[in-house]
């Protein structure tokens, strides 16, 4: 796999196309509501208790909004409101815990938000202590505890609390170092601070940082995000997530303070893009894909190159051999072929607790064709290709007759040289590597129900690029 992208804009603009980022397949929009708890307990009775866990830890709450955000989130300055929530957190635990019964070796962690860090050191060191009391954590080098950090809502101690907890690895929101990009979207923390945070959890030796950055917010430049990615490239995070700004004041409330006039054109936002791309791989950056950036020793890049890379709702991970159990409202676990999303709203949260039943609000569970492209999309967007031999092995078909029309789906896509099929496997090229989202939409056999005018509120994604 090449370490240069091929870049053609006119070929991205035409492709350009809302669509899944497929964290999972079915993707959440498919989700079912239900009823009760029964579906999420059938998913626990029926899970391989061999199976190692990740743990994901939804904490909700923000003191200041940030303009661009879609995130389910709580925005208060009153720092009590915590803690009933973590007690409704406990409480689920010890009831998932229950229902885990033996097999709760966890190898992979993460809190996220919201704001993890609008704990306070006391409540996030109570909360790590409470899961290691009633879950086996594994020291394995391999094993992966990380959290969101916001460089504004840290104190002097946190970090060094973290890391002597076991955190390994952290992932700090920068989105762009420009003063007035920062007060556009009210999230003004000065690059000093950036460098401070950055100085201190390499000497405390965290394994992995990562650094989120959005391009298309406003007052964004070519020239403007070139200067972030200076000073970006200086402080050499092992891993860099570089998202689109999809702008969305009818869906996201705190969208319709940022003013649409200063949003940069679709011409500059695809030219910052282009540019970020290569000036990232000059600097030996490794494109992992969909936005993900990482330097050839980081795991991440490692497990790609050995062809061990997954994709959950996490995002890009090295542990897809775990089962994901959610805690905290709008937290979704995959538990085997079983999707279980979390009640999205602290009082329905509380509500099912409080009623002895786990706060389940959505479910799914994988029918065999969901399985065959839940497969072939994974290793599209991990591994760029997909064999046939291998389908036909797992999944006991004629792969090459069973995804006909997918694969008819992909002729314009083959005619522009972006993907490759042949008696042997399905390919991206170099040349299709950044729009790879796009190959993954003809597998999808629910986008088409999406194209029906009656479904058309329905496709709620951003665009591929």
């Amino acid at each position: 796999m090449s370490e240069h992208l091929q870049w053609d804009p006119l070929l991205i603009q035409r492709y350009n196309r809302p669509g899944p980022r497929y964290t999972s397949y079915p993707t959440a929009v498919e989700f079912l509501p239900v009823t009760g708890d029964s579906f999420e307990r059938e998913a626990f009775a029926n899970r391989d208790p061999q199976k190692p866990l990740s743990l994901y830890i939804h904490i909700p709450f923000c003191a200041h909004v940030c303009y661009y955000c879609g995130c389910n989130k709580i925005v208060t300055k009153r720092r009590e409101q915590a803690e009933p929530y973590l007690e409704l957190l406990k409480n689920e635990i010890l009831t998932k815990k229950q229902l885990l019964g033996d097999g709760r070796r966890v190898e992979q962690l993460h809190f996220g938000g919201g704001t993890p860090t609008f704990l306070s050191d006391e409540q996030l060191q109570d909360l790590i202590e409470f899961l290691q009391q009633h879950f086996d954590f594994s020291d394995a080098a391999s094993a992966d505890y990380s959290i969101e950090i916001d460089p504004r809502e840290l104190r002097p101690g946190t970090l060094k609390m973290l890391r002597q907890h076991g955190f390994n690895r952290i992932s700090f929101g920068v989105q762009d170092l420009e003063e007035q990009v920062q007060i556009a979207v009210n999230r003004v923390q000065p690059e000093s601070m950036i460098r401070a945070v950055m100085a201190e959890a390499r000497e405390l030796g965290f394994g992995s940082i990562n650094m989120d950055l959005i391009y298309g917010l406003p007052h964004q430049t070519l020239e403007s995000f070139d200067r972030t990615l200076d000073t970006i490239i200086e402080l050499s995070p092992d891993r860099l997530s570089v998202f689109n700004y999809a702008h969305l004041p009818e869906r996201f409330k705190p969208q319709r303070r940022i003013n649409g006039d200063d949003l940069p054109s679709a011409q500059e936002k695809l030219a910052i893009l282009g540019h970020c791309i290569e000036k990232l791989s000059n600097a030996d950056y490794h494109y992992v894909g969909m936005d993900h950036f990482a330097k050839p020793d980081d795991e991440l890049a490692k497990a790609q190159a050995n062809g061990k890379l997954h994709r959950n709702f996490q995002g890009y991970t090295t542990h897809g051999d775990c089962d994901l159990v959610g805690f905290g409202v709008s937290s979704i676990s995959q538990i085997g072929d079983y999707y279980l999303q979390n009640q999205v709203t602290v009082d329905a949260y509380e509500h099912c607790l409080t009623d002895n039943t786990l706060p389940t609000l959505k479910y799914r569970h994988v029918t065999h064709d969901d399985r065959i492209r839940r497969y072939i999309i994974a290793e599209l967007l991990c591994h760029l290709n997909v064999q046939f031999a291998e389908l036909d092995r797992s999944f006991h078909i004629n792969s090459r007759d069973y995804l006909a029309d997918s694969l008819a789906e992909l002729q314009p896509m083959i005619a522009d040289e972006l993907v490759v099929v042949d008696d042997v496997e399905i390919r991206i090229t170099e040349k299709g590597r950044l729009l790879v989202r796009n190959a993954c939409m003809a597998f999808d056999s629910y986008l088409k129900q999406h194209e029906q005018p009656q479904n058309q509120e329905r496709r709620r994604f951003s665009k591929a690029i």
